[in-house]
């Protein structure tokens, strides 16, 4: 079987136009050489070392512009083949001109002023087709043009989202392409390969569901049957021992997922701000260790559950909160961050991760929630006093002032969609899957999830382990924060909670997600048939997405009609064929 590397097909999809020609290039030559190989049949242009033609006594280097010409493997029969060209009186036949038209008009200016380039014959019906011709075909199936709300809904089964910050450059182009239509409402080819140039690199992977979850509508009608289930549940009490949280209906019900890929489901109640309250320790545990490193935090922390309630006044041998999911953990994980600063610099710099780790989607504040839990915070005053006298703090520290810190960022406001984005940023490694930006460094990320798997889920949180076996950290406004490592991660809301502090229906659904799917971390993904693997279709062929590249089953994949390549005999080439595919492309429309 053939392969070529898809790192070449990276850079021709991402290399938009060459570089235009230096003046002092100019003076010597009309052709810049492109930085890669090409191959067009049996004209072959090798930018490692200078291809040249020798035509009417002068020695021309060629190249070929990048939006002309976009070859992602090497074709068997000849597409371009140099040809004289007579020129009489400094004028270019009309035969040349018509055979040069595909080139750009200021390269064609620079030929007429002295140079006489090669011309080519290009045959179409040789020519591979690009991504973006791909995508048209699997999304148009057989017609000339498509509805754009026929790509969209495609686009929405994907798991991806219209308003996801790394398509924005192709659904501003969506928007403005369709106002400039005469209908407003299709697209030919020419058209939507200009909406999907610029992301055509996850647009393909989206479409040829190389995603963590490629099957990704199956997955989701899965996720609705667990979320009817457990809104079944009718046990629990909403809390009230902070008089703002007991203002939620106990019949609220959310959940929201989005996997390290960016795929996105919600269902329920997901856009209904709540506070974070103890959901929020694990994130600002992560913002310690990510500005001063494991050693120095757990000098002032231990790592071990503490076997007790989560607002006991009780440390362990050596006079350290046993963990930072416990309250007193907490408070002195407050103390570490941004030291020297005053409270709204410190506020304000928690914020700015937060946002990042959401993606820039919801995250506010509740300063009823706040002013609430501080008039009846007396249990974390008397924690931090003990503290105090067991000089567990920093030295210098304000313990009144780390007090009204750790108030606020309890009242941090999110919505069961925008957690889900921070819990698949833990997921990701650290890295916020719809932006790809880097938020949290690796160490802080496996610190945190290790401690959340042990410790933090309150006193539930050993048969939290054995049972779904993920990290997880649940809050007494009614969150839980799942992290399915590598995969996704999960935020569930429902303010009842059962006795221990956590949300009665967000228990039931982790528990029976992990009895459908092999996500429980000691689940055998191979050999455990009783459940299901949503990761299955895609598994090692996702892995493998940037590296050998078969057409063979790409075509299969996107479920063309008619055959568009076939293999054909290396000598048919004349390539290397150790390096490079030989395919011949046949019945490609216009």
């Amino acid at each position: 079987m053939f392969h070529f590397r898809f790192s070449t097909l990276l850079q021709e999809l991402l290399k938009a136009n060459l570089k235009r020609p230096s003046a002092s290039s100019r003076q010597t030559n009309c052709w810049g050489l492109a930085p890669r190989r090409r191959r067009f049949g049996t004209a072959s242009v090798d930018c490692r070392s200078s291809q040249q033609i020798l035509l009417h006594g002068r020695t021309l280097r060629t190249s070929y512009h990048a939006a002309t010409f976009r070859p992602y493997c090497a074709k068997a029969e000849g597409e371009l083949k140099a040809d004289e060209v007579t020129k009489k009186d400094g004028v270019v036949s009309e035969e040349a001109a018509k055979n040069c038209r595909d080139f750009p008009q200021r390269l064609w200016r620079q030929h007429t002023c002295g140079h006489t380039p090669p011309t080519f014959r290009r045959k179409k019906a040789n020519i591979l087709p690009s991504l973006e011709d791909l995508l048209f075909y699997t999304v148009a199936e057989g017609q000339e043009k498509i509805p754009a709300h026929k790509f969209l809904t495609a686009l929405k089964a994907t798991g991806l989202r219209t308003g996801d910050p790394r398509l924005k450059e192709c659904m501003e182009t969506l928007k403005e392409t369709l106002r400039n239509t005469s209908d407003g409402v299709t697209l030919d080819k020419h058209l939507f390969k200009k909406c999907v140039q610029n992301n055509i690199v996850l647009l393909t992977q989206a479409f040829r569901k190389k995603f963590v979850i490629p099957d990704f509508q199956s997955f989701t009608s899965h996720i609705d049957e667990l979320y009817e289930s457990a809104k079944n549940l009718s046990g629990g009490q909403v809390a009230d021992y902070i008089p703002q949280l007991s203002k939620f209906s106990p019949d609220l019900w959310a959940v929201s997922l989005c996997t390290v890929d960016g795929q996105r489901y919600t269902v329920g109640d997901t856009k209904v701000p709540f506070c974070m309250q103890s959901c929020v320790k694990p994130l600002k545990y992560a913002v310690a260790v990510h500005d001063h490193g494991t050693e120095y935090v757990h000098s002032f922390i231990g790592k071990e559950p503490s076997g007790l309630r989560f607002n006991k006044l009780f440390l362990d041998e050596d006079d350290k909160p046993h963990n930072p999911m416990v309250n007193a953990g907490a408070i002195v994980c407050t103390s570490l961050i941004k030291q020297g600063e005053g409270n709204a610099e410190k506020f304000d710099y928690v914020m700015n991760f937060l946002k990042n780790m959401a993606g820039n989607e919801y995250v506010g504040f509740s300063n009823a929630t706040f002013q609430s839990e501080r008039d009846s915070g007396d249990r974390n005053f008397a924690i931090g006093y003990y503290l105090k006298e067991k000089k567990c703090f920093p030295e210098g520290t304000d313990m009144t002032s780390i007090l009204d810190l750790y108030f606020q960022l309890c009242s941090i406001e999110v919505t069961c969609e925008s957690a889900s984005v921070m819990a698949a940023t833990l997921a990701n490694g650290g890295i916020c899957p719809i932006t790809g930006e880097r938020v949290l460094s690796p160490e802080a990320v496996r610190n945190t999830l290790s401690l959340m798997h042990s410790c933090g889920m309150y006193d539930f949180s050993g048969q939290f382990a054995f049972h779904v076996g993920l990290p997880a950290k649940s809050g007494v406004s009614g969150g839980i924060l799942l992290v399915v490592p590598n995969v996704m991660g999960i935020f569930c809301w429902s303010p009842p909670l059962d006795k221990l502090g956590n949300s009665v229906r967000g228990i039931q659904f982790c528990t029976d997600l992990v009895e459908l799917f092999n996500f429980h971390n000691y689940d055998n993904l191979r050999h455990f048939a009783k459940k299901h693997d949503p990761r299955r279709e895609g598994g090692e062929q996702r892995q493998q997405f940037f590296g050998p590249m078969d057409y063979d089953s790409l075509q299969q994949e996107l479920a063309l009609k008619a055959p568009l390549w076939k293999k054909v005999s290396p000598t048919e080439s004349h390539q290397d064929t150790s390096t490079t595919v030989v395919y011949r492309v046949d019945n490609v429309s216009k």
